[in-house]
C-alpha cells in the first residue's frame, strides 16, 4: 500500500483523556494541570477558575492578596498614583523629543526617503565589509577565473578537433566535391545569362 495513503495513528492515547490546560500556571505547589489522567488518579481539585478576560481582576487578585492595613494600603495607592504620574510625564517628554527630532530633519532637509537610502547604503556597506560576504566573494572570483580558463581550453580544444577534421582524407574528399558542384554552378549560371566561358 502507498505509505502517503495510510491511516495516520496518533502516538498518544487520547482514550485516557487529554491535557486541556496545556499552559496551566498553578498558584499551589500541584505541578499537575487539571483535567488531565494523573490529576483524577491524584484526586487533585481544580482550583478556582482564573478572571476571564472582561472579568474584575481585582476581586480575584485581592482575594489571593494578604489583607493590609489601612495605611498601607493608603501608601500604596499614594506610590501608584506617582509612578503612572510618571508614566504619564514621561509620555509627555518622549512625545515632545519625537517632534522636535521630526522638525529638526525637516530642517535638515533629511526626509523618509533619504532615511530609508542612507540605512540600505549603511547595510549594505556593512555586509560588503563582513567576513561571509569577502570569502564569498573571493570564491566566486575563483570560480569565475577556473569557469573562464575551462572555456579558453575548451574552445581552443574544438579549434584542433576541428583543423583535425578538416585535415582527414574523408573531408577534403567532400571540401572538393563542394567546390567541383560550385564550379558547375556558376558556370550553369554563366550560361544563362548569355556569357559564354
Amino acid at each position: 500500500m502507498d505509505p502517503l495513503l495510510e491511516e495516520y495513528t496518533s502516538p498518544f492515547d487520547f482514550e485516557q483523556g487529554v491535557n486541556t490546560s496545556y499552559l496551566y500556571l498553578s498558584p499551589d505547589l500541584n505541578v499537575t494541570p487539571p483535567g488531565s489522567p494523573g490529576a483524577a488518579v491524584r484526586g487533585a481539585q481544580r482550583p478556582e477558575s482564573l478572571a476571564e478576560v472582561g472579568e474584575d481582576a481585582v476581586t480575584t487578585v485581592g482575594q489571593c492578596v494578604p489583607a493590609l492595613t489601612e495605611q498601607e494600603q493608603e501608601e500604596l495607592r499614594e506610590e501608584l498614583a506617582k509612578v503612572e504620574d510618571e508614566i504619564l510625564t514621561l509620555s509627555q517628554v518622549l512625545a515632545a523629543k519625537e517632534k522636535q527630532v521630526v522638525e529638526m530633519k525637516r530642517k535638515l532637509g533629511i526626509t523618509s526617503l533619504n532615511e530609508l537610502k542612507q540605512n540600505l547604503t549603511k547595510g549594505w556597506q556593512e555586509v560588503t565589509t563582513s567576513a561571509a560576504y569577502k570569502k564569498t566573494s573571493e570564491t566566486l572570483s575563483q570560480a569565475g577565473q577556473k569557469a573562464t580558463a575551462a572555456f579558453s581550453s575548451m574552445g581552443s580544444a574544438i579549434s584542433r578537433k576541428l583543423e583535425d577534421v578538416r585535415n582527414t582524407p574523408t573531408f577534403k574528399s567532400f571540401e572538393e566535391k563542394v567546390d567541383t558542384l560550385k564550379v558547375k554552378d556558376e558556370n550553369n549560371e554563366d550560361k544563362s545569362n548569355g556569357v559564354s566561358g
